[in-house]
């Protein structure tokens, strides 16, 4: 594949709207050391998987792929993806759709306290997201702190979807939701999302931020998500989350 020099040739817009690989948290993210600097989530210890399950589980994800590869970005990834990169495209998946139904009540985003909610990938109409090409080169090492991120726990389950970018199809890695994990909520209320993302906090922040970035993500590139914005005009109004509204994003 034709190597481009600039990652953000085809979206100049986003350039300072994702985070720079180097300086995100989410870099050099571990257990480890999220433990190391909040011991209070100790107690969510055994919920989440050992490194050598996570190896096993990157293996198998990945097994038979060769070459560049592409990477499928639905929520966070969007803005601070904390990978090296060589080039990001506006990208849509179709036959599959964001849904919020992955409860978050281990400290991320919300806690037993203030439980949060987050997006998933499932089955449905089609989602908008980016997608990120990283080098074949890069991919073991970029992979890695990938899976780190992603695969925490059970909930998500790694898989090759087709995308559409423009005139290009591609296959890409993303992270589908586990309807076997007792944290993703497929039959979750919308009261339920409005409440929870509205009020959810944990140490990486809050729900109610996740979803903003989403929405604002979108208004740069151009693309209308009735959902997202219908779901953030209902978290706006919910009552909790309004002495907050200045700073929501």
């Amino acid at each position: 594949m034709p190597d481009i020099t600039d990652p953000f040739a085809h979206h100049p817009e986003l350039r300072d709207r994702i985070k720079d690989a180097e300086t995100s948290y989410f870099r050099t993210f571990s257990i480890a050391t999220m433990l190391a600097q909040h011991p209070h989530l100790e107690v969510f210890l055994p919920w989440t998987h050992s490194d050598e399950a996570r190896e096993a589980i990157r293996a198998e994800a990945l097994a038979g792929h060769d070459g560049d590869l592409w990477v499928f970005a639905y929520g966070s990834l969007m803005w601070d993806p904390a990978l090296r990169f060589a080039e990001v495209r506006r990208a849509y998946a179709p036959e599959h759709e964001r849904r919020f139904i992955l409860f978050d009540d281990k400290g991320g985003r919300g806690s037993p306290e203030a439980p949060g909610l987050m997006a998933a990938l499932d089955l449905g109409d089609g989602c908008e997201g980016l997608a990120y090409r990283i080098r074949a080169a890069d991919v073991d090492r970029e992979t890695e702190i990938l899976f780190r991120r992603e695969v925490i726990a059970p909930g998500y389950i790694p898989t090759f979807i087709p995308l559409r970018m423009g005139e290009q199809d591609a296959l890409a890695l993303t992270f589908l939701a586990d309807h076997d994990d007792p944290d993703i909520r497929g039959d979750i209320t919308r009261d339920e999302q409005i409440r929870y993302i509205a009020t959810g906090a944990g140490v990486l922040g809050t729900s109610r931020d996740y979803l903003a970035n989403i929405v604002d993500h979108f208004a740069h590139l151009g693309i209308t998500d009735a959902h997202c914005e219908d779901l953030w005009r209902a978290v706006e109004d919910y009552p909790a989350a309004r002495p907050n509204k200045e700073t929501a994003r």
